[in-house]
């Protein structure tokens, strides 16, 4: 049974298998629709919710016994769960993504992996948003400014993700850019501040990715 097409920028929330708390369900909105990769499902479960859909190889979890869809993947196969996940919610018209229990675990490659999933969907025009419980993730996009409110966070910091950021401009920030140049091989972009409620981030080429850290302890 194939879901109903949503409404362009319709909101959706893919629960990964790195273990969340329950603040994370302040990034839960009505009305989401809900996807679970493999061991996600626990997360939903933590959250209090029930996931729309559930996909996996179900290699780090067993099968959950539900009424709900379920797509079992294969162990062989080039996507991870979640770049699956990502996958369907693409095609289903989704333009607004988050990702929980995505980042950090014990296994670094999944990070890095989902990063580049969340790259793959800023590329096809989504709205992309990582968090955990200190830090959250975005994509900057070419073109496109970033407004990011200070809130709670003490520190933004500005990666290449895809070739070098070129004209790149932050405004609002402790140290501001101007025309500058990120590229891979140097962290010029770590661990800046906000200096007044709201910076904005620029580049004119390149992809990049965008953490904001709450301050330690």
């Amino acid at each position: 049974m194939t879901p109903p097409k949503p409404q362009p920028l319709s909101r959706a929330v893919i629960f990964s298998a790195v273990p969340v708390t329950p603040a994370m369900a302040a990034y839960l909105h009505p009305g989401d629709y809900l996807v679970a990769c493999d061991a996600g499902y626990r997360n939903a479960a933590l959250l209090g919710v029930t996931p729309d859909l559930i996909v996996g190889d179900f290699d780090s979890a067993p099968q959950p016994q539900t009424s709900g869809r379920t797509i079992v993947l294969p162990h062989v196969k080039d996507d991870t769960d979640t770049h699956y996940a990502a996958r369907v919610l693409l095609e289903q018209g989704f333009r607004s993504v988050t990702l929980l229990g995505a980042l950090g675990g014990a296994r670094l490659e999944h990070t890095l992996a989902n990063l580049h999933t969340a790259l793959f969907l800023a590329k096809q025009g989504v709205e992309v948003l990582l968090a955990d419980e200190r830090s959250e993730v975005r994509i900057l996009c070419p073109g496109r400014p970033l407004a990011l409110d200070r809130r709670d966070w003490a520190y933004l910091s500005l990666f290449p993700l895809e070739g070098n950021l070129t004209g790149v401009e932050e405004t609002g920030t402790f140290y501001p850019l101007k025309d500058a140049t990120l590229t891979p091989d140097y962290p010029l972009g770590v661990s800046n501040e906000f200096a007044v409620p709201q910076a904005t981030l620029y580049c004119k080429t390149g992809w990049g990715v965008v953490i904001l850290t709450r301050a330690d302890g």
